[in-house]
């Protein structure tokens, strides 16, 4: 997998900690659903993909948030397995390396006009620090407001039993 698009998706795709949400989520449905859907005639597939995976929408939009975040924030899998190649670095990563290499410099980045003359506004790590937590956070919380229903109803749901 070195150096492939394949090590940003095959190490997440099993979490065991979100089959567990999710498992106890669908324990938590009432058993009717299902049993009528079989007294009806539908077998466990059909029951499964027609009357549980619909319930199941608020969990699994947590799990998927959940993801998201988590492959998001990520920037050492692309230090281990895919630094050599300039198409498969990541925003964090690369960011990564700005907040590295402005932090070893030990000096503040100061710009200059023309004339010579410097601006009293230096470039300090911080202030790069904070721009840098600004553009990584910008995507997730755009994001959110359109999961934040079915985030709450996941979360709740899912440590609940009925």
């Amino acid at each position: 997998m070195l150096n492939s698009f394949a090590v940003y998706v095959v190490p997440g795709l099993v979490s065991v900690y979100n089959i567990i949400v999710i498992r106890s989520f669908i324990q938590g449905l009432p058993e009717s659903l299902t049993e009528a859907a079989m007294v009806d005639g539908a077998g466990h597939f059909r029951c499964y993909w027609q009357i549980v995976l619909p319930c199941c929408k608020p969990v699994l939009a947590t799990v998927a948030l959940w993801c998201a975040v988590g492959a998001w924030n990520q920037w050492f899998d692309t230090f281990l397995y895919c630094s050599s190649k300039e198409n498969l670095t990541t925003l964090q990563y690369e960011m990564m390396k700005l907040l590295s290499s402005a932090t070893q410099s030990g000096r503040d980045l100061s710009s200059v006009y023309g004339n010579g003359q410097q601006v009293a506004n230096t470039i300090t790590p911080t202030s790069i620090r904070a721009a840098v937590t600004i553009v990584a956070s910008a995507p997730i919380l755009v994001v959110y407001p359109f999961l934040q229903k079915y985030f709450v109803k996941g979360v709740t749901l899912g440590a609940t039993k009925g």
